[in-house]
């Protein structure tokens, strides 16, 4: 049975006792749970040991109240433990001097998805740097990652950092949080003390769950749009499609899943896909569907799509990889519609420069292969092999599991 890094805090006295008579923050959210399903702050409060001064929470609030990007959070005090809760997505996105003046330590308790834009990394990140900065202790309560160790994607390239890229990570990365601190700092050579409390027994390779231990952990949604596991597994793809015109299913139950606009013929499109590269579409049920988002893009308009699902006997872990999928989805659009209006150009994460997919994919050479009539998935295979190589190297020393 596995054991969250929460866990093993709460139930040994002997690993709690460096954090006795120090100042104490935490950074939740609303999937920083026990296994007995009590909400992080509230167990440690419980415990009547610690000095728990001060809560800080990432995108979506610390108890998980924001659906949109580009919602911000105000600061507050907490209702039940009268502390404050600083918000790290709201006036600001990295904590102030007088935010790092009132602890000694900063509990890290989030639950990540494995995907590089998650912005739950970008907070990581800046938390790090400015905690080193400060001469603050770290430590991270390690969870899974819910889609285990396959790599997939570019790294992201010097001078494309932002909020969904703040580093040179690989889009699907295959490491826990725990991993990913310590890479960070490792990579960034920080004087920084920084402390994991891994997990017990956590096996990110086994079946059914890869990554997530199903049978084991509720799946409670780490953001709003983050409904299941099926998400997860999609989400390396789907999340392109923050950086395109069309919709990514907000405003259904199954946002990140699912892919459609009113103005496309998905069969078409899908009939191009299998001709061109059907390799790129194994490991996953790929189901044509209809859906009216109630908000977000082409709210109230009927839209043709489809859903993947990988919870049929259909998925395999280890084939289906879901960037390249929607990499070929964009291309066989781009050839059956050429001049459709596929890129979005307005405001993403506050970046009104650079275009949301350049953001998201970490440079421009994504968008450039799309829209270059000539370029072959095989051009596309290229780079991304490289990078994914690249990357095992560079990661590997780090797995703890």
């Amino acid at each position: 049975m596995i054991m969250l890094g929460i866990d093993r805090l709460l139930i040994n006295p002997t690993l709690r006792q460096p954090l006795h008579g120090r100042r104490v923050a935490l950074l939740g959210h609303p999937a920083s749970f026990t296994a007995a399903g009590q909400h992080s702050l509230d167990a440690l409060m419980a415990l009547n040991e610690l000095n728990i001064v001060a809560a800080f929470g990432p995108q979506h609030g610390m108890r998980g109240d924001k659906q949109d990007n580009m919602i911000e959070t105000p600061d507050a005090i907490d209702v039940h433990h009268g502390i404050p809760v600083f918000s790290l997505y709201g006036t600001v996105r990295e904590p102030t001097p007088a935010m790092l003046d009132c602890f000694d330590v900063l509990l890290i308790d989030l639950q990540d998805i494995g995907t590089r834009i998650y912005t739950y990394v970008t907070t990581l990140i800046y938390l790090l740097e400015a905690c080193a900065a400060h001469s603050k202790t770290v430590w991270v309560l390690d969870r899974p990652n819910p889609i285990g160790r396959p790599l997939e994607g570019t790294i992201l390239e010097l001078g494309w950092e932002s909020f969904v890229g703040a580093g040179p990570l690989l889009m699907r990365h295959g490491l826990t949080f725990g991993e990913l601190a310590r890479w960070f700092v490792n990579s960034q050579k920080l004087d920084i003390d920084l402390h994991i409390i891994e997990m017990e027994n956590y096996q990110p390779n086994a079946a059914p769950g890869f990554g997530w231990p199903v049978n084991q952990l509720p799946w409670v949604n780490p953001s709003p749009n983050a409904s299941s596991l099926n998400m997860a597994r999609c989400f390396p793809g789907t999340v392109l499609l923050e950086g395109t015109t069309l919709s990514e299913g907000r405003g259904t139950t199954v946002a990140l899943e699912i892919v459609g606009a009113p103005d496309l013929d998905m069969t078409q499109i899908l009939a191009r896909m299998q001709r061109e590269c059907p390799n790129w579409l194994n490991g996953v049920l790929i189901r044509p569907c209809w859906f009216e988002p109630t908000f977000h893009k082409h709210a109230g308009q009927l839209c043709a799509g489809f859903q993947l699902h990988t919870d049929t006997a259909a998925y395999q872990h280890y084939q289906f990889r879901p960037y390249r999928l929607m990499a070929l989805f964009f291309k066989c659009l781009r050839w059956e519609y050429p001049d459709y209006p596929l890129w979005r150009q307005f405001a993403y994460e506050y970046e009104t420069e650079r275009l949301a997919i350049d953001l998201l994919t970490g440079s421009s050479f994504f968008r450039e292969w799309v829209d270059d009539s000539a370029a072959l998935p095989e051009d596309f295979e290229q780079r991304l092999c490289a990078d994914e190589q690249q990357w095992a190297e560079i990661s590997a020393p780090f797995h703890r599991y």
